[in-house]
């Protein structure tokens, strides 16, 4: 395993200051926004496509700092029921696809998306329950309609331009929100979908990472490192689901944390061992959104704490048997 980061919480930097500055905090990766809700900060794809002075020039920075590339990514709602937006996300994961193919990257993150009720919607209808019998037909209407298709087309450009894994982070709000949503667009895809396996979308829907990883097995395709902190007193009152604002934590019925300030060592201990028994060896890549910590104090506190947590080397022969 090795450990990364995601640049979004370096945005502020140059590409250079946040390559020396990951180096110097001893991490081994870097998992890069192209587009959507990631940014571009440091890396605009075309810019680089049909470039290669430029792709060059941008190889040796990384090789100037030991610091490999994880992935590539690329966050957005390419299913969007409004043509224009759904487009653009289109293009900008077709763009990062062809970034990741000059750059020799083989791994490309982003959300499934969510299409609307019909070819008359405009926004987005993520379904949660199949009572009212509309809200089946609905989702049927997606998943035939709109998820599969795209996904299939979408996987064989990938395909062609040397893309091996497709990272598709379960997110509520989406179409692929949890273990069983993944595989099943997977299934209906082929291999190239998998996961980027998130804990902390995970913990708050009351979900165990330890048999998420073990359901998914080789599905996983990359991880991010991001905690969450369950309020025990405001979700015992209203539950999970919850759409106030992320400014108001101390009304929130969960929070997004640093590693280790939602759960302890034990548990991280137990998500890493999931993940090398299931034999994930990739990147383990920080994605700091904690509110009550600075992007700095919060990125080196997940550094720090991961170090002690992840399995760098291979177990080897078991010489005491």
């Amino acid at each position: 395993m090795k450990l990364g980061v995601m640049n979004p919480v370096l945005n502020g930097y140059q590409f250079e200051e946040a390559l020396k500055y990951l180096s110097d905090l001893g991490v081994d990766m870097i998992e890069i926004g192209a587009g959507g809700y990631p940014g571009d900060a440091h890396l605009k794809p075309t810019e680089l496509i049909g470039q290669p002075e430029k792709v060059a020039e941008y190889l040796s920075l990384l090789s100037k700092y030991n610091i490999e590339i994880s992935a590539l990514s690329c966050h957005n709602n390419p299913l969007h029921p409004q043509k224009d937006i759904a487009a653009k996300a289109d293009q900008e994961l077709k763009n990062t696809i062809l970034a990741a193919e000059i750059l020799g990257i083989d791994t490309v993150i982003g959300f499934s998306g969510c299409p609307g009720d019909s070819e008359y919607a405009l926004y987005p209808n993520w379904v949660t329950c199949p009572w009212p019998d509309d809200f089946g037909k609905i989702l049927s209407w997606q998943w035939e309609e709109k998820v599969i298709p795209y996904w299939k087309s979408l996987a064989d450009f990938a395909k062609e331009h040397g893309i091996k894994k497709i990272a598709l982070e379960m997110h509520p709000g989406f179409v692929v929100y949890n273990p069983e949503t993944c595989l099943r667009l997977r299934e209906a895809v082929g291999d190239i979908i998998g996961a980027n396996f998130d804990p902390s979308h995970l913990f708050w829907q009351g979900i165990d990472p330890v048999a998420a990883i073990r359901a998914l097995g080789k599905a996983i395709h990359h991880f991010h490192a991001k905690d969450t902190k369950i309020d025990r007193r405001n979700c015992e009152v209203n539950g999970v689901l919850d759409n106030k604002s992320y400014d108001r934590i101390s009304e929130r019925s969960w929070v997004f944390r640093t590693v280790g300030y939602g759960h302890g060592k034990e548990v991280w201990n137990d998500i890493i061992s999931a993940l090398k028994m299931v034999g994930y060896d990739g990147a383990i890549s920080i994605e700091h959104e904690d509110g009550l910590m600075s992007s700095n104090e919060g990125l080196e506190k997940a550094v720090a704490f991961l170090k002690e947590v992840l399995i760098y080397e291979n177990s080897g022969e078991m010489w005491w048997i």
